[in-house]
């Protein structure tokens, strides 16, 4: 009894945070000593492409077809990719390798996809070049001696001077956009990694008053004075940036590199048009298929069908509760996983309720044959779940592996959908149906259980 009666409060407990995640878009926890936030997050629906429009691109490694692309330098290309995009702000995104030389790349929502695109195409090779006393402008395009046999300072047969590279971006540690709150001027500010403090400190120590020119991909972006010897491992990138400007190369700092150059093979804008007439019918869908599944239920097998069905609306709830915290970006086939999972949210109560009748007619008692129904239907839902649950693992390296985000997002929402059905089922179905027999005797009743 006691055992019961602390599900029943933890349900409780459970449905009511449900319900405060279900009907928020944001959520904000506050400290009741201070009354500071200590929690801030939003919970609003993310929405895929399909759903919420934006930019689709299809990205190829630019390198010769007889060239063979590792799955390793694929995949590092794949997660710097997907770096730069969070970080340029880029919500919900979808990045997935296609193949042994394609990333498919989805952007809902996404409104300048020229800057997107043009962001991820960067190879970001960063070179700390030694300009001596004669820098050259912003912007302009220089040779290094980065990656020759014998580096240094030199000129080429056509007369090209071929800069030294003193370190390369693989050298820092951390960078990030900071304002002087005295010049109103953006600031990148950086950290090195313990093995290239060393040889920073012994460059700018000997290089007082010359000039460190900041080069991105063979193009100047800055050239600061060394003003002091920077032993500590930090310092900052000056120059007049816009606050874009710094953001966008403080993410190609932070990246990295890309283990092989990429090249937009096709990219498309998405209109969300589609995405609003298909949500308003998957709604639609949803909703039909969860009355025709709770009347079912109910006309079926009477008492334990109406207990069936106040679970499988803790169902809807702790689903969309869990979709909107991980979060799950929605798709339309991620919501038809979704909506499937329904009517099997219930299948694990059909055969409880099946057996629950066989044993009544044996002329069990009640409660003996709730328990006995509950033990003897379990390996027939844990094998038939389990099932399910491998054919989504499936479907979701399937999609990971070939850039089939369909599939991906049909096998999450399924797969979730599952799991919480199952503890519908077992958990929250039975100690529903015990609170109500503990209360009101019906065992001279057995129309109330569909006999």
């Amino acid at each position: 009894m006691r055992n019961r009666n602390s599900w029943l409060i933890f349900i409780t407990l459970l449905v009511a945070f449900s319900l405060w995640i279900d009907l928020s878009k944001n959520i904000v926890i506050f400290n009741p000593f201070n009354n500071t936030p200590i929690v801030e997050r939003n919970v609003d629906v993310k929405l895929g492409l399909d759903l919420r429009g934006g930019l689709q691109a299809l990205l190829e490694a630019d390198v010769p077809a007889e060239t063979t692309v590792s799955a390793e330098e694929l995949q590092n290309a794949t997660n710097i990719l997907q770096n730069r995009a969070n970080a340029l702000g880029v919500s919900e995104i979808m990045m997935v390798t296609a193949g042994d030389r394609r990333i498919v790349a989805e952007f809902p929502g996404i409104t300048n996809p020229e800057e997107v695109v043009a962001a991820l195409k960067q190879t970001a090779l960063l070179e700390f070049v030694d300009m001596g006393s004669n820098p050259v402008a912003a912007g302009t395009i220089i040779k290094t001696d980065f990656g020759l046999e014998t580096p240094g300072p030199t000129t080429t047969d056509s007369g090209e001077t071929i800069y030294h590279t003193v370190m390369t971006g693989a050298g820092l540690d951390t960078a990030g956009v900071q304002r002087d709150t005295n010049t109103g001027q953006f600031l990148i500010s950086f950290t090195l990694r313990p093995d290239s403090t060393d040889i920073f400190s012994e460059y700018t120590s000997t290089h007082i008053g010359q000039y460190l020119a900041i080069v991105l991909d063979k193009q100047v972006v800055s050239v600061p004075s060394i003003n002091q010897a920077i032993t500590d491992g930090q310092g900052q990138i000056s120059g007049s940036f816009t606050q874009d400007a710094a953001q966008t190369l403080a993410v190609q700092l932070r990246s990295g590199a890309l283990p092989i150059p990429i090249k937009v093979v096709q990219s498309r804008t998405i209109g969300a048009t589609l995405g609003e007439e298909s949500i308003r019918k998957s709604v639609q869908a949803g909703i039909i298929g969860l009355i025709v599944v709770i009347l079912f239920m109910g006309f079926n097998y009477r008492l334990p069908g109406v207990i069936a069905d106040l679970a499988l609306i803790c169902y809807a709830l702790f689903s969309l509760m869990l979709f909107k915290l991980i979060p799950v970006t929605l798709t339309l086939p991620g919501i038809a996983g979704f909506i499937l999972s329904v009517g099997m949210a219930v299948d694990a109560n059909v055969l409880i309720f099946e057996r629950l009748k066989e044993e009544l007619r044996a002329g069990r008692n009640l409660r003996q044959a709730i328990d006995l129904a509950w033990s003897r239907a379990w390996p027939s839902i844990r094998d038939s779940n389990t099932s399910t649950l491998i054919t989504c693992a499936i479907l979701f390296v399937f999609g990971n592996t070939f850039g089939a985000s369909i599939v991906k997002g049909f096998s999450v929402t399924l797969s979730l959908g599952v799991l919480v059905s199952l503890f519908t089922a077992i958990i929250v179905t039975r100690t529903f149906l015990h609170s109500v027999l503990d209360r009101v005797k019906l065992a001279e009743h057995p129309r109330w259980f569909g006999l």
